[in-house]
Protein backbone atom coordinates (compact mmCIF):
# COMPACT_ATOMS: atom_id res chain seq x y z
CA UNK A 1 0.00 0.00 0.00
CA UNK A 2 1.32 3.42 -0.99
CA UNK A 3 0.64 6.24 1.44
CA UNK A 4 0.60 9.99 0.98
CA UNK A 5 0.25 13.06 3.15
CA UNK A 6 -1.96 16.09 2.66
CA UNK A 7 -1.14 19.11 4.78
CA UNK A 8 -1.76 22.78 5.45
CA UNK A 9 -0.91 25.40 8.05
CA UNK A 10 -1.94 28.85 9.19
CA UNK A 11 -1.06 31.38 11.88
CA UNK A 12 -2.84 34.46 13.22
CA UNK A 13 -1.71 37.19 15.60
CA UNK A 14 -5.04 37.05 17.44
CA UNK A 15 -7.05 39.98 18.74
CA UNK A 16 -4.85 41.30 21.56
CA UNK A 17 -1.17 40.88 20.69
CA UNK A 18 0.65 43.30 18.42
CA UNK A 19 3.37 40.78 17.48
CA UNK A 20 3.07 37.18 16.37
CA UNK A 21 5.50 35.15 18.46
CA UNK A 22 4.27 31.93 16.87
CA UNK A 23 5.89 30.41 13.80
CA UNK A 24 5.45 27.23 11.82
CA UNK A 25 7.26 25.32 9.10
CA UNK A 26 5.97 22.75 6.64
CA UNK A 27 8.56 20.90 4.62
CA UNK A 28 7.54 21.15 0.95
CA UNK A 29 8.17 17.41 0.55
CA UNK A 30 6.06 16.56 3.59
CA UNK A 31 8.99 15.14 5.54
CA UNK A 32 8.48 17.18 8.71
CA UNK A 33 6.19 19.72 10.35
CA UNK A 34 6.96 22.25 13.10
CA UNK A 35 5.09 24.69 15.32
CA UNK A 36 6.95 27.05 17.69
CA UNK A 37 5.59 29.55 20.21
CA UNK A 38 7.89 32.18 21.68
CA UNK A 39 7.20 32.28 25.39
CA UNK A 40 4.41 34.73 26.10
CA UNK A 41 5.41 37.86 27.98
CA UNK A 42 9.10 37.49 27.22
CA UNK A 43 10.67 40.12 25.00
CA UNK A 44 12.11 38.51 21.90
CA UNK A 45 9.69 35.61 21.65
CA UNK A 46 9.32 36.16 17.91
CA UNK A 47 13.10 36.13 17.54
CA UNK A 48 13.59 32.82 19.33
CA UNK A 49 10.68 31.03 17.66
CA UNK A 50 12.11 32.21 14.36
CA UNK A 51 15.50 30.72 15.22
CA UNK A 52 13.87 27.38 16.05
CA UNK A 53 11.90 27.40 12.80
CA UNK A 54 15.07 28.09 10.83
CA UNK A 55 17.58 25.83 12.59
CA UNK A 56 15.47 22.68 13.05
CA UNK A 57 14.45 22.34 9.35
CA UNK A 58 18.01 23.08 8.23
CA UNK A 59 19.42 20.34 10.44
CA UNK A 60 16.76 17.81 9.50
CA UNK A 61 17.23 18.47 5.78
CA UNK A 62 21.01 18.18 5.98
CA UNK A 63 20.96 14.95 8.00
CA UNK A 64 17.79 13.37 6.56
CA UNK A 65 19.59 10.64 4.61
CA UNK A 66 22.11 9.88 7.34
CA UNK A 67 22.15 6.55 9.15
CA UNK A 68 21.23 8.25 12.42
CA UNK A 69 18.08 6.91 14.09
CA UNK A 70 15.05 9.18 13.84
CA UNK A 71 14.91 9.83 17.58
CA UNK A 72 18.54 10.92 17.60
CA UNK A 73 17.99 13.00 14.49
CA UNK A 74 15.23 14.90 16.29
CA UNK A 75 17.20 15.21 19.51
CA UNK A 76 20.19 16.77 17.75
CA UNK A 77 17.93 19.07 15.73
CA UNK A 78 16.51 20.45 18.99
CA UNK A 79 19.97 20.73 20.56
CA UNK A 80 21.28 22.58 17.51
CA UNK A 81 18.42 25.06 17.69
CA UNK A 82 18.94 25.48 21.42
CA UNK A 83 22.62 26.26 20.96
CA UNK A 84 21.76 28.92 18.38
CA UNK A 85 19.24 30.49 20.76
CA UNK A 86 21.74 30.51 23.63
CA UNK A 87 24.27 32.20 21.35
CA UNK A 88 21.68 34.83 20.42
CA UNK A 89 21.08 35.45 24.11
CA UNK A 90 24.80 36.03 24.63
CA UNK A 91 24.99 38.38 21.66
CA UNK A 92 21.89 40.32 22.71
CA UNK A 93 21.66 40.47 26.52
CA UNK A 94 18.30 42.23 26.35
CA UNK A 95 16.89 38.93 25.09
CA UNK A 96 18.39 36.79 27.86
CA UNK A 97 15.01 35.55 29.11
CA UNK A 98 13.58 34.58 25.74
CA UNK A 99 12.50 31.01 25.08
CA UNK A 100 10.21 29.00 22.85
CA UNK A 101 7.97 25.96 22.97
CA UNK A 102 8.33 23.63 19.98
CA UNK A 103 6.59 20.54 18.63
CA UNK A 104 7.90 18.60 15.62
CA UNK A 105 6.69 15.55 13.68
CA UNK A 106 8.93 13.82 11.16
CA UNK A 107 7.89 11.26 8.54
CA UNK A 108 10.98 9.34 7.54
CA UNK A 109 8.48 6.53 7.06
CA UNK A 110 4.82 7.53 6.61
CA UNK A 111 3.78 4.49 8.64
CA UNK A 112 6.12 5.32 11.56
CA UNK A 113 6.27 9.06 12.34
CA UNK A 114 8.23 10.34 15.32
CA UNK A 115 7.40 13.45 17.33
CA UNK A 116 9.28 15.60 19.82
CA UNK A 117 8.17 18.48 22.00
CA UNK A 118 9.23 20.85 24.71
CA UNK A 119 6.98 23.45 26.33
CA UNK A 120 3.27 23.74 25.58
CA UNK A 121 2.89 23.43 21.81
CA UNK A 122 0.83 20.29 21.26
CA UNK A 123 0.39 17.38 18.91
CA UNK A 124 -3.07 15.81 18.62
CA UNK A 125 -4.31 12.81 16.65
CA UNK A 126 -7.85 12.87 15.29
CA UNK A 127 -9.08 9.36 14.56
CA UNK A 128 -12.65 8.29 13.82
CA UNK A 129 -14.03 11.57 15.18
CA UNK A 130 -12.08 11.24 18.44
CA UNK A 131 -9.32 13.68 19.40
CA UNK A 132 -6.38 12.55 21.51
CA UNK A 133 -3.51 14.66 22.80
CA UNK A 134 -0.27 12.84 21.99
CA UNK A 135 2.27 15.16 23.60
CA UNK A 136 2.44 16.19 27.24
CA UNK A 137 2.64 19.87 28.19
CA UNK A 138 5.68 20.98 30.17
CA UNK A 139 3.76 23.53 32.22
CA UNK A 140 2.94 24.25 35.84
CA UNK A 141 -0.73 23.37 35.40
CA UNK A 142 0.01 20.09 33.58
CA UNK A 143 2.27 19.07 36.45
CA UNK A 144 -0.38 20.08 38.99
CA UNK A 145 -3.07 18.08 37.15
CA UNK A 146 -0.81 15.03 37.11
CA UNK A 147 -0.20 15.40 40.86
CA UNK A 148 -3.95 15.69 41.49
CA UNK A 149 -3.64 19.21 42.90
CA UNK A 150 -6.02 20.80 40.38
CA UNK A 151 -8.55 19.56 37.84
CA UNK A 152 -8.31 20.10 34.06
CA UNK A 153 -11.24 22.50 34.37
CA UNK A 154 -9.44 24.53 37.02
CA UNK A 155 -6.28 24.54 34.89
CA UNK A 156 -8.09 26.35 32.07
CA UNK A 157 -8.57 29.45 34.23
CA UNK A 158 -5.64 29.12 36.64
CA UNK A 159 -3.39 32.17 37.01
CA UNK A 160 -0.33 29.95 36.34
CA UNK A 161 -1.75 28.35 33.17
CA UNK A 162 0.81 30.12 30.95
CA UNK A 163 3.81 29.18 33.11
CA UNK A 164 6.09 26.99 30.97
CA UNK A 165 8.57 24.86 32.93
CA UNK A 166 10.81 23.85 30.03
CA UNK A 167 11.57 25.34 26.63
CA UNK A 168 14.33 25.99 24.13
CA UNK A 169 16.56 28.82 25.22
CA UNK A 170 17.75 27.23 28.46
CA UNK A 171 21.03 25.49 29.31
CA UNK A 172 19.11 22.31 30.12
CA UNK A 173 16.10 20.99 28.20
CA UNK A 174 15.61 17.85 30.26
CA UNK A 175 11.88 17.69 29.49
CA UNK A 176 12.41 17.10 25.76
CA UNK A 177 10.13 14.17 24.93
CA UNK A 178 10.68 12.07 21.80
CA UNK A 179 8.20 9.33 20.97
CA UNK A 180 6.69 7.34 18.10
CA UNK A 181 3.25 8.32 16.85
CA UNK A 182 0.72 5.58 16.15
CA UNK A 183 -0.85 6.52 12.82
CA UNK A 184 -3.01 4.76 10.26
CA UNK A 185 -4.77 5.69 7.04
CA UNK A 186 -7.56 8.16 7.71
CA UNK A 187 -5.91 9.74 10.74
CA UNK A 188 -5.29 13.48 10.98
CA UNK A 189 -2.57 15.16 13.02
CA UNK A 190 -2.93 18.63 14.50
CA UNK A 191 0.09 20.61 15.66
CA UNK A 192 -0.84 23.83 17.47
CA UNK A 193 0.23 26.59 19.78
CA UNK A 194 -1.58 27.24 23.05
CA UNK A 195 -3.42 30.14 21.45
CA UNK A 196 -5.76 27.51 20.02
CA UNK A 197 -6.27 25.50 23.19
CA UNK A 198 -6.60 28.60 25.37
CA UNK A 199 -10.02 29.26 23.90
CA UNK A 200 -11.16 25.86 22.64
CA UNK A 201 -11.63 22.60 24.51
CA UNK A 202 -10.55 19.33 22.93
CA UNK A 203 -14.21 18.60 22.16
CA UNK A 204 -14.57 21.98 20.44
CA UNK A 205 -11.54 21.19 18.29
CA UNK A 206 -12.86 17.73 17.42
CA UNK A 207 -16.20 19.23 16.39
CA UNK A 208 -14.58 21.72 14.01
CA UNK A 209 -12.41 19.00 12.49
CA UNK A 210 -15.51 16.89 11.97
CA UNK A 211 -17.49 19.67 10.32
CA UNK A 212 -14.83 20.89 7.88
CA UNK A 213 -14.82 19.45 4.37
CA UNK A 214 -11.18 20.33 3.59
CA UNK A 215 -7.95 20.76 5.54
CA UNK A 216 -7.86 24.45 4.67
CA UNK A 217 -11.41 24.92 5.94
CA UNK A 218 -10.53 23.10 9.15
CA UNK A 219 -7.50 25.32 9.76
CA UNK A 220 -9.36 28.55 9.10
CA UNK A 221 -12.41 27.55 11.16
CA UNK A 222 -10.24 26.58 14.14
CA UNK A 223 -8.44 29.92 14.10
CA UNK A 224 -11.70 31.85 13.66
CA UNK A 225 -13.28 29.95 16.55
CA UNK A 226 -10.31 30.64 18.84
CA UNK A 227 -10.59 34.35 18.00
CA UNK A 228 -14.31 34.29 18.75
CA UNK A 229 -13.41 32.94 22.21
CA UNK A 230 -11.23 35.99 22.85
CA UNK A 231 -8.14 35.54 20.69
CA UNK A 232 -5.92 36.63 23.57
CA UNK A 233 -2.83 34.90 22.17
CA UNK A 234 -1.31 34.14 18.79
CA UNK A 235 -2.93 31.10 17.15
CA UNK A 236 -1.15 28.58 14.94
CA UNK A 237 -2.34 25.29 13.48
CA UNK A 238 -0.75 22.74 11.15
CA UNK A 239 -2.88 19.83 9.90
CA UNK A 240 -1.60 16.61 8.33
CA UNK A 241 -3.78 13.86 6.82
CA UNK A 242 -2.49 10.33 6.15
CA UNK A 243 -4.15 8.98 3.03
CA UNK A 244 -3.88 5.94 0.81
CA UNK A 245 -2.44 6.95 -2.55
CA UNK A 246 -4.58 6.35 -5.65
Amino acid sequence: MTLKLNFTGSTDVGLIASTNKDAYYIDPEGRFFIVADGNGGYEGGDVVSGIAIQKIPTYLSEKWLSSRDSDKLLEFAFLTANEAILQEQQDRPELADMGTSVVVVIFRSPESPICANVGNCRLYRWRESQLEQITEDHTWVAKAIKAGDITPEEARVHSFRHLVLSCLGREEIASLKIQPVDLKVGDRLLLCSDGLTEGLTDQNIADYLQQASTLEEAASSLIAAAKEKGGKDNITVVLVDLLESD
